[in-house]
């Protein structure tokens, strides 16, 4: 399993981040663009993606894993 990638306000727009990661992995201007990149990565990884509002708290997450309780969503 990879590192969980993080979508979150940076610098008037949005980035894309592995946890842990003291760098950004890509900059965007839109939420959208950076989730679009940010899914990608988490489902080549197997990870979870955790997408933060501009406040930085948590407003979404997916999981792209061997989530062991996977929830009983209708979103995929």
């Amino acid at each position: 399993m990879g590192k969980n990638q993080h979508v979150v306000p940076h610098k008037g727009g949005w980035a894309v981040k592995g946890s842990g990661n003291s760098k950004v992995t890509k900059v965007t201007s839109t939420q959208e663009q950076a989730i679009d990149y940010a899914s990608k990565i988490a489902k080549n990884q197997e990870s979870e993606l955790i997408i933060h509002r501009k406040d930085g708290t948590i407003r979404d997450s997916d999981s792209f894993g061997n989530d062991p309780c996977p929830p009983h969503d209708t979103k995929h």
